[in-house]
C-alpha cells in the first residue's frame, strides 16, 4: 500500500516539477491524483477484501491518465514519447492491479506486487518499451526547489502520522504510568526523528539540486531514500502503537524490530540522504545503527519500555553530535556528488 501511494505521489511531484503547474493540463493532473489518493486512503484498510477494486481502480486511473493527459499537451514536445511509454507501461500493470483486486487475498498480493516491480524496475531503467526506446534519468530537466519541497513535505506528513498514532492509542483506553511512559518515549522519538531530519541536510535539499551536476539523478536519489526513511517511520509509528498498549510486557522479536528497526531504517535512509547533500556521512549515525541492532538480542528479555528508552538514547546522541558539528561553525554548504 505504501509503494502504491508513494509512486502516485512521486509521479505527481515529478510532474509538476518538470511543467507549468498552472497550466490547465497539470492542473488536471494534480485533482485527479488528488482525488485518486483519497480514494485509495479510503480503501487501504479493506484494500485486501472487499475493497480491493475500489484501490486498484483508484491506482490505475491515476497512473494511466497522468501520461495520457500530458502526451496530449505536450504536443510535438520531445518528452512527448516518453509520457507514450510510460501510458504504455502503466495500462499493462493496471491489468495485474485490477485482474488481482477480484481474486482471492495470495494471488491478489502475488499480482499487486508483481505490478509493482515492473513499475519501479520500469523507472528505474528509463520507462523502455520495444519499439519506443527508453530515457536517460540524468537529462531530465527538473525544478530542483520544488522537487525538494514535495519531499520535504511527505515526510512530515509521515512523522505527523507517528503522533498522531501514538495519539490514537494512547486515548483508547484508561492507562497507567508505564502507558505515560510509553507515549512520552514515542513523543521524544518523533522529536529527535524530526531533528536528524532537519539538521542542515534536510533544510538544503533543494540547494543541492540545484549544484548538481545532473539534477535529475540527484532527485531521483532522494526519492529513494526518503521513501526508506518513510519506511522507517511507518515501523516506528507501529512499534510504538504497540508499545503504548504493552509497554511492560515482554516484546516478540516481531514488535522489537519495529522499535529498534524502524529508527535504524531512518537513520540507514538519512545516512544515504546526508551523502546526497554533502558527499560524506557521519560515522555517529551508522555507529547508532549497530547499537541498535546489537541491543535487540538483550532487549528481549526486558519490557518493551526498554527497548523504547535504548531508541530514544541512540537518537539522542546522533541529534547532540549534529548539533556539536554544526555549534559555531558557518553553515556547511552542499557538495553533492552527482
Amino acid at each position: 500500500m505504501l509503494l502504491a501511494l508513494w509512486s502516485v505521489w512521486q509521479g505527481t511531484a515529478w510532474t509538476t516539477s518538470r511543467y507549468d503547474p498552472y497550466k490547465i493540463p497539470l492542473q488536471t493532473v494534480v485533482l485527479t491524483a488528488l482525488v485518486c489518493g483519497m480514494v485509495m486512503g479510503v480503501a487501504i484498510p479493506r484494500a485486501f477484501s472487499e475493497a480491493g477494486l475500489m484501490f486498484a481502480v483508484a491506482y490505475v486511473v491515476a497512473q494511466v491518465s497522468r501520461p495520457v493527459i500530458l502526451s496530449l499537451a505536450l504536443g510535438p514536445h520531445p518528452y512527448r514519447r516518453l509520457k507514450v511509454r510510460m501510458a504504455v507501461i502503466f495500462a499493462v500493470t493496471g491489468v495485474l492491479w485490477i485482474g488481482g483486486a477480484v481474486l482471492p487475498t495470495n494471488p491478489q498480493v502475488l499480482l499487486w506486487a508483481a505490478a509493482l516491480a515492473i513499475e519501479y524496475l520500469a523507472a528505474r531503467f528509463g520507462w523502455p518499451v520495444p519499439g519506443l526506446g527508453r530515457s536517460t534519468i540524468s537529462k531530465w530537466e527538473i525544478a530542483g526547489e520544488h522537487l525538494a519541497e514535495r519531499y520535504q513535505q511527505f515526510f512530515l506528513v509521515a512523522l505527523g502520522e507517528t503522533i498522531l498514532v501514538a495519539g490514537f492509542a494512547f486515548s483508547r483506553g484508561t492507562y497507567g504510568s508505564g502507558h505515560a511512559w510509553a507515549f512520552g518515549l514515542a513523543l521524544a522519538t518523533s522529536i529527535l526523528l524530526w531533528r536528524i531530519y532537519v539538521q542542515r541536510a534536510g533544510r538544503i535539499l533543494g540547494e543541492a539540486v540545484m549544484k548538481a551536476r545532473h539534477p535529475a539523478t540527484i532527485g531521483r536519489s532522494a526519492a529513494d531514500t526518503h521513501l526508506v526513511m518513510v519506511v522507517g517511520l511507518s515501523a516506528t509509528a507501529i512499534g510504538y502503537e504497540l508499545l503504548i498498549e504493552h509497554p511492560v510486557d515482554r516484546f516478540p522479536a516481531a514488535w522489537l524490530a519495529l522499535v529498534l528497526g524502524g529508527p535504524a531504517l531512518f537513520l540507514a535512509g538519512r545516512s544515504r540522504f546526508e551523502y546526497e547533500v554533502f558527499g560524506r556521512v557521519s560515522p555517529s549515525r551508522w555507529i547508532a545503527i549497530l547499537v541498535l541492532v546489537a541491543a535487540a538480542v538483550p532487549l528481549r528479555y526486558l519490557p518493551g519500555l526498554a527497548a523504547a528508552a535504548v531508541a530514544v538514547l541512540a537518537l539522542g546522541a546522533v541529534a547532540v553530535v549534529d548539533a556539536r558539528r554544526a555549534r559555531g561553525a558557518p553553515p556547511e554548504p552542499a557538495a553533492p556528488p552527482f
